[in-house]
C-alpha cells in the first residue's frame, strides 16, 4: 500500500504520555485520506495530543498490541510527511507572530518553519505557489504586511494559505476559530467548506459544535484520552452523548446544516 492510496490515520490501541500524564489511552481510529471529519471533545480529553501524534511531535509508548501508521507508513520522515499533510493551529499561530510578513509565512510551508531564514532558498516555483496560495485564500493585498499588523482572522487566512502551499493531501485543523470574533469565524468556516468541496481531506480537531461545517459528515467523540462514540454525524450529535462527554446539561440546534449547542 502507498501514500496515494493508504487512509490518512490507521491507529490500533496506541498510548500517548504527556510528561507523567496518559493523554491517549488504549486509542483506536481509522481515518481516510480524502475523508471530512470532526474530532469533537471538552478541553483536555487528548484533541490537540492527537493532531501532534499525527504530526510526529508525540509518539505513541512501545507496547504489545499497539501499532500506528500514517498514509501506509509507520516510519516517516517528519519533513516528507509534512509535505503531505497541512496544519493550522493556534500554537503555530502564535510561533507567526512578529515582522515575518505573509508572503513569507506562506512561503515557510515548504521548509516546515514558521518564517523564511538565511539558509532557506526559495525559488521562483515556490514564489509562484505561494502567490497563488494567497489569492486562493482572497489575502493577496496581505503578501507584503508583517502578520503583527493583521488582525486575528487574517492571519488566519495567511495561515491556511501556508498549508496549502505545498498542495497536501489532508488538511488538519486544531481549533481554527479559537480567539476569532464572529465575522471571521463565519468567514473562516466558509473557506473550510470551500476546501472540503475541493476534494481535500479535512480532519478538524474542536470543542465547537458551530465549528463542524456542513460538509464533515462523520464525528468522532472524544473523553479522557479515549473515543467516546465514532459515527455519522446525526447519530453521534445527540444530547445525551454530548451531556456523558461534557459533562453538563446541554441543548442542540440545527440549522443550514450547522449544529449549535449551549
Amino acid at each position: 500500500m502507498t501514500p496515494e492510496t493508504a487512509p490518512l490515520l490507521e491507529l490500533q490501541r496506541i498510548r500517548v504520555m504527556r510528561g507523567r500524564k496518559i493523554a491517549l489511552d488504549d486509542f483506536s481510529l481509522c481515518i481516510r485520506a480524502d475523508e471530512h471529519v470532526a474530532i469533537l471533545g471538552p478541553n483536555g480529553c487528548g484533541k490537540s495530543t492527537l493532531i501532534k501524534t499525527i504530526t510526529r511531535e508525540c509518539y505513541p509508548v512501545v507496547r504489545e498490541g499497539s501499532s500506528m501508521a500514517i498514509l501506509g507508513q509507520e516510519r516517516w520522515d517528519v519533513f516528507e510527511l509534512r509535505a503531505l499533510l497541512g496544519i493550522v493551529s493556534n500554537d503555530l499561530m502564535l510561533s507567526c507572530t512578529g515582522d515575518a510578513v505573509g508572503r513569507d509565512v506562506v512561503l515557510s510551508g515548504f521548509f516546515s518553519s514558521v518564517r523564511i531564514f538565511p539558509n532557506h532558498t526559495v525559488d521562483a516555483q515556490q514564489r509562484e505557489r505561494a502567490e497563488a496560495a494567497l489569492a486562493q485564500l482572497g489575502v493577496s493585498h496581505l503578501a507584503e504586511r508583517p502578520v503583527e499588523e493583521m488582525s486575528s482572522g487574517e492571519a488566519r487566512r495567511v495561515l491556511i494559505a501556508r498549508a496549502l502551499v505545498h498542495h497536501p493531501r489532508t488538511l488538519l485543523f486544531d481549533e481554527p476559530c479559537n480567539s476569532l470574533d464572529l465575522a471571521a469565524q463565519q468567514s473562516l468556516r466558509q473557506t473550510m467548506s470551500a476546501l472540503a468541496n475541493s476534494g481535500i481531506g479535512i480532519v478538524l480537531v474542536t470543542h465547537e459544535l458551530a465549528d463542524i461545517v456542513p460538509e464533515i459528515k462523520r464525528v468522532v467523540l472524544m473523553s479522557r484520552g479515549r473515543v467516546a462514540a465514532d459515527g455519522p454525524k446525526d447519530e453521534i450529535l445527540q444530547v445525551h452523548r454530548l451531556e456523558e462527554v461534557f459533562a453538563v446539561p446541554v441543548e442542540i440546534a440545527r440549522r443550514d446544516g450547522y449544529y449549535h449547542m449551549w
